[in-house]
């Protein structure tokens, strides 16, 4: 039985080591069929920097972040009790295999300092250590045609697998793991 948890973070800034995520979401996929889907927008972690260039690439504000309800323990919280209707922490051989666009390189590590800022360390009780990375399976299938591609973000990539892409909805956690989870399954048949 294959469990994918399709995820996207949004962050406010681009180092996991001192800024924080304040929007995860994604969807829960057993067997290529979507469980549940998630979407924690929270306060970051008190301590992390905020750059207002990365708020602005996610469209949202100093103010969006506080007027949050949730905070980052609270919003692990909901995250953890959804993991564990699907995988049992205790169970080695019961893990999810986490995919994204570029996740491997950016929001994994997010994700891992997220669950040890909020004092637990056993992320890889969840996860398998190894990642599937939407950007990397579309980087073989493209590898002829990459040159002549604008650019390699998730709205190009979707794009060329004929994937309509709402422009005004990037850089949403939510509209972006659509993508993704669709680009996925995409790369999968070819």
């Amino acid at each position: 039985m294959a469990k994918i948890l399709f995820y996207d973070l949004e962050t406010t800034g681009t180092m996991y080591w001192k800024n924080g995520i304040h929007q995860l979401s994604g969807v829960v996929d057993i067997d290529g069929i979507a469980k549940e889907s998630f979407n924690i927008r929270m306060k970051p972690n008190p301590n992390a920097v905020i750059d207002d260039a990365a708020l602005k690439i996610a469209n949202v504000t100093r103010e969006d972040l506080e007027s949050y309800g949730t905070g980052m323990i609270q919003g692990y919280g909901q995250f953890i009790k959804m993991l564990g209707k699907y995988v049992s922490k205790f169970d080695k051989k019961d893990k999810f295999h986490l995919c994204g666009f570029r996740n491997s390189g950016f929001d994994d590590p997010f994700m891992n300092a997220w669950f040890k800022q909020c004092g637990d360390n056993y992320f890889f009780s969840w996860f398998w250590g190894n990642s599937l990375d939407v950007s990397a399976m579309a980087s073989e299938k493209f590898k002829d045609e990459r040159a002549t591609m604008p650019d390699f973000k998730l709205k190009t990539v979707a794009s060329k697998l004929g994937i309509e892409v709402d422009q005004s909805k990037l850089h949403d956690a939510m509209y972006d793991i659509e993508l993704t989870r669709q680009s996925y399954y995409r790369l999968c048949k070819i």
